[in-house]
């Protein structure tokens, strides 16, 4: 009897191991998958307007969630850039130049699964201020004054 019982125990352990390396390549492969989505980008750019709407959102994962306001010639309708930030110092940036012309830079990521990364597929990494408004190709205004011509030399 002790040799039945040693031999029903080795037939489950044999039966446990496959569906234990069934569980830790399954494990492997989510990892794997999730690595490239968050390594790789669709494409990457810059976006300039004016930030109108930032926010951070979710219920259980919070993310940095906005709207930029491209305009591309005074009178036209305006198109909006959704966008997400993961970086809370970004965020900051962002947070500081509300009502004021930016350029954003982009990474667009493609096959992220939920929307625990961000409601967007725009995930933004950087911004700078952007000092001129393009009217049109070669019409610039700038936004800030022009400097004081220098008084003559005296003689």
């Amino acid at each position: 009897m002790r040799g039945a019982r040693s031999c029903t125990s080795t037939r489950q352990a044999g039966a446990v191991i496959p569906i234990l390396v069934g569980l830790v390549a399954a494990i492997a492969l989510v990892a794997a998958y999730f690595f490239v989505v968050l390594n790789w980008n669709y494409s990457t750019g810059e976006r300039a307007g004016w930030v109108q709407k930032f926010s951070k959102k979710g219920w259980l994962c919070k993310t940095w969630e906005g709207e930029l306001a491209l305009v591309t010639m005074p009178g036209t309708a305006q198109e909006k850039f959704l966008f997400t930030v993961w970086d809370d110092a970004v965020a900051e940036q962002i947070n500081r130049s509300m009502g004021k012309r930016v350029s954003l830079h982009y990474e667009e990521k493609v096959g992220l699964p939920t929307s625990c990364f961000g409601e967007t597929r725009h995930f933004v990494t950087g911004i700078k201020a952007v000092e001129d408004i393009p009217l049109a190709p070669g019409i610039v205004v700038p936004t800030h004054p022009a400097p004081a011509a220098p008084a003559p030399a005296a003689k």
